[in-house]
């Protein structure tokens, strides 16, 4: 009876240590697949985790903002507008003053730089090259990317 009992309890014990086994490496799973590709400026801290995901729309473009310090806030734009700078302006990212060659963007993302006052201004930028045309008349073209930096 001893043995029975003792052999009882062992597979009692094992059954509970496979179960753990199972159980243990699944509960660190949340579901999410995204791929972590960390450059040196994250690891730094500066760049947020994740993408805020602003409007509705069907076309979709990433936006980023880096600000004096070089902090970098990345956005998911979701518009139907046929330009950058409507799109911003519409989500309320960009405002400044119209000008002779269109707008002249001093507000970004809450952020004020005006070159008259602080020297400084946002630079418009395409695919990480300085943008040859206005955000006002850039068209969203789908695979390419937008950013305002302080220069």
């Amino acid at each position: 009876m001893r043995m029975n009992r003792s052999r009882k309890l062992s597979s009692f014990i094992l059954c509970m240590v496979l179960i753990v086994a199972i159980v243990l490496p699944t509960t660190g799973c949340n579901g999410s697949m995204e791929k972590n590709t960390s450059s040196g400026a994250e690891a730094e801290g500066n760049v947020q985790s994740r993408n805020t995901v602003l409007g509705e729309g069907s076309i979709i473009f990433p936006f980023t903002v880096v600000d004096q310090d070089g902090n970098e806030t990345p956005f998911e734009i979701h518009t139907d507008k046929e330009t950058v700078g409507d799109a911003l302006t519409e989500l309320e990212l960009i405002s400044g003053d119209e000008g002779d060659y269109g707008l002249y963007v001093k507000t970004v993302n809450g952020i004020t730089v005006d070159y008259d006052t602080d020297g400084k201004y946002w630079a418009f930028y395409i695919n990480g090259e300085y943008a040859s045309t206005g955000v006002d008349s850039t068209p969203i073209v789908e695979g390419e990317s937008y950013s305002f930096k302080v220069e």
